[in-house]
C-alpha cells in the first residue's frame, strides 16, 4: 500500500519528535535526560521497539490484504498509487475548502464583460480563509477597544514600567549566580577558607613579583599594614586590581587578564594579610585607613582578662597580637548586633606573635 511518508523517514521523525519532547520538559540540569535518569533511556528503547513493532504488523497486513484482492482491484489499486497528491480526491477537496475556486471549465460561467487588450477579468470570491481572517481582526479590535479604551485597563507605559521592573529583578537574581557579573561595587568580601586559598594562588602567581609571597612589599607597596594608597576595604582593593593604580607609576590593570570572580578572590586574599607583619616588611605608603562602618573601640582591663570591643557592619577579618603564651583555645570572640567582642585572658607578656580570627 502508498503511504506518504515512507517508513525510513517516519518512524526516525516520530522518535526524534518523542526524544526531543523529553529533553525539553524533563529538568536534567547540565546533562541530558537519558544520561541523568536510567529510566528516560528505558522509555525510549521501548517506545522505538514498539514503533517498529507497528511497522512490521502494518506491513504484514497490508501484504496480506493486497494477497486477496482480485486482478481488477489490483488494477485499480495501481492506477491510484499511481496518482500523484495532486490528483487525489482529498487533496482536490482540500484545496477547494480553502481557495473556493471554479475549474477551469465553469471560468466562462464567472467570467466578466471587462476586456483589457484581450485581457478578461474572472468573478473569484475571496479565499475563505482570508475573510476568517479578516472577521477574525474585525473581533480583535471589538475587543481590545472595549477592554483598553472603555473599561481602561493597563496602557502601554504602564507594560513597559511593569516589564523593566520584571527584568530588573531577573538581572539582580541573576547576578547573584553569575560571579563574573560582579564589579566594585557590589563585590563582598570572601572569608571561607577555600575561597582564600584560591585568591592565594592566584596571588602568589600574578602578584608576588612586586609585594613578594608574603605581601610584604618589593616594588609594589607593603600589603600587610594598615596604610593604602588608594584605599582599603575590598571594593577599593576591587578596583585598584581591576583599573590598576597610579598612572604612570602605579600596577597595570588586571581586568584583561583576570575575570572578575578571580579578582575578588584575590582582592579578598590581600585584605587577609593585613596584620600579618612579615619580616623586612617595606615602609608603609599613603594613608592610614579604616573600614567603612567601624565607629567604636573599647577595651576594658580587669583583674584577670582584657575585654576588647568594636562596632562593624557586615564581614571582617581581625588580626591580634598576643603573647606567645596566650593559648587561641582560651581566646573568646563573639559578633552580635554589630558589635565585635574579644576576650583574652591577662598573662604576663612573653614573645608577640599573630592570632588570626575571622568574625562573619
Amino acid at each position: 500500500m502508498k503511504k506518504i511518508i515512507p517508513v525510513y523517514v517516519r518512524v526516525p521523525l516520530l522518535f526524534a519528535l518523542v526524544f526531543m519532547a523529553l529533553e525539553y520538559f524533563i529538568d536534567s540540569g547540565d546533562k541530558p535526560a537519558f544520561i541523568k535518569y536510567p529510566m528516560v533511556s528505558i522509555f525510549l528503547f521501548v517506545f522505538l521497539f514498539i514503533q517498529i513493532a507497528i511497522e512490521i504488523v502494518i506491513s504484514a497486513m497490508d501484504k496480506i490484504t493486497y494477497a486477496i484482492l482480485t486482478d481488477e482491484q489490483k488494477k485499480k489499486l495501481a492506477e491510484t498509487e499511481a496518482m500523484g497528491i495532486q490528483e487525489s480526491e482529498w487533496y482536490k477537496k482540500l484545496k477547494r475548502i480553502f481557495t473556493k475556486s471554479r475549474p477551469i471549465e465553469e471560468e466562462g460561467e464567472i467570467m466578466l464583460d471587462h476586456n483589457y487588450d484581450g485581457i478578461k477579468e474572472l468573478d473569484n470570491v475571496l479565499p475563505p480563509w482570508w475573510v476568517y481572517l479578516f472577521y477574525g481582526t474585525i473581533l480583535f479590535a471589538v475587543i481590545y477597544l472595549v477592554r483598553f479604551h472603555i473599561y481602561g485597563d493597563y496602557n502601554q507605559k504602564e507594560e513597559f514600567e511593569t516589564e523593566m521592573a520584571e527584568a530588573r529583578i531577573a538581572v539582580e537574581e541573576y547576578k547573584k549566580t553569575a560571579k563574573d557579573l560582579v564589579d566594585a561595587e557590589t563585590v563582598t568580601l570572601l572569608t571561607d577558607a577555600g575561597d582564600l586559598a584560591q585568591g592565594k594562588t592566584i596571588f602568589e602567581t600574578n602578584c608576588a613579583a612586586c609585594h613578594r609571597a608574603d605581601g610584604g612589599g618589593g616594588i609594589g607597596p607593603n600589603l600587610t599594614d594598615e596604610f593604602w594608597i588608594l584605599g582599603g576595604g575590598i571594593k577599593n582593593v576591587f578596583h585598584t586590581i581591576t583599573e590598576g593604580g597610579r598612572d604612570g607609576k602605579g600596577m597595570v590593570a588586571w581586568k584583561g587578564t583576570l575575570k572578575p570572580s578571580e579578582i575578588q578572590l584575590v582582592a579578598s586574599y590581600v585584605i587577609s594579610l593585613q596584620g600579618t607583619n612579615p619580616a623586612d616588611a617595606k615602609a608603609p605608603d599613603g594613608e592610614i585607613w579604616k573600614e567603612e562602618g567601624a565607629e567604636k573601640t573599647e577595651e576594658n582591663t580587669d583583674q584577670n582578662k582584657v575585654i576588647h570591643k568594636e562596632r562593624y557592619e557586615g564581614k571582617m577579618v581581625r588580626s591580634f597580637s598576643l603573647s606567645e603564651n596566650v593559648n587561641p583555645k582560651d581566646i573568646y570572640a563573639e559578633f552580635e548586633d554589630g558589635v565585635l567582642v574579644v576576650v583574652v585572658p591577662k598573662l604576663e607578656t612573653q614573645q608577640v606573635e599573630d592570632h588570626r580570627i575571622t568574625i562573619s
